[in-house]
């Protein structure tokens, strides 16, 4: 039972992260090669696509998407798409796409005179299932070298942080002060039922010896 504990446990943990990085903001530093627009038809991998943008029909299967395509300080690959979020998970509230769009076009360099960028994201990349991040914000750099700390995550998991251990302290209090004393009255109710039974049993025990005793005499 303890090993079932701790794998729902662990099992929980990785949901829970999974779930904040995917919706945590990440910031990359690259450089922009190109961008484009291109019709998407959504698939089984529609959860990992926003919603579509304000304004649009939301009954549609298929839509424009714009893409930022970029390439690291290490020369690795990375494709973003440029999606607005609207109202919707995760609450970045960004709907200014074509702005996005326009800002990033106009970072383009090349390999040899390169402009390096901040691009701000939530999401995952997965090239098997056709997977991008969502790109919320384009800002130049210095070089590829800056350190970028991350203080709205920082902030967000303090007082996520801040919330659980305030829950635990009122469970734990709410234990304290309820359970544990309706629990001990329970467990005293229960003892005092079975010390009656007991002493119904020995009663009827004793009466069955005198019934036996009487009935041979």
């Amino acid at each position: 039972m303890r090993h079932a504990k701790w794998v729902f446990r662990g099992g929980v943990a990785i949901v829970v992260f999974a779930f904040l990085h995917y919706s945590l903001p990440q910031n990359d530093i690259v450089r922009i090669t190109d961008t484009y627009e291109k019709r998407i038809d959504f698939g089984e991998n529609s959860w990992f696509w926003a919603a579509p943008d304000s304004g649009n029909d939301p009954t549609v299967t298929n839509r424009d998407v714009f893409f930022i395509q970029t390439i690291r300080p290490n020369g690795k690959p990375m494709v973003y798409r440029n999606e607005d979020t609207g109202w919707g998970w995760p609450p970045y509230f960004k709907f200014d796409t074509a702005n996005l769009q326009t800002e990033a076009a106009d970072l383009v360099s090349s390999r040899e005179n390169p402009q390096w960028v901040r691009i701000t994201h939530y999401g995952w990349r997965n090239e098997f299932f056709s997977i991008y991040p969502n790109a919320i914000s384009v800002r130049p750099v210095e070089g590829p070298d800056v350190r970028i700390i991350p203080w709205v995550n920082i902030v967000i998991l303090a007082l996520l942080a801040l919330a659980l251990f305030t829950i635990r302290r009122m469970w734990l209090q709410f234990r304290e002060r309820v359970l544990d004393p309706m629990l001990q009255d329970i467990d005293e109710a229960g003892d005092a039922v079975a010390a009656r039974a007991r002493g119904l049993r020995g009663r009827l025990r004793a009466w069955l010896e005198r019934w036996k005793s009487g009935s041979r005499g």
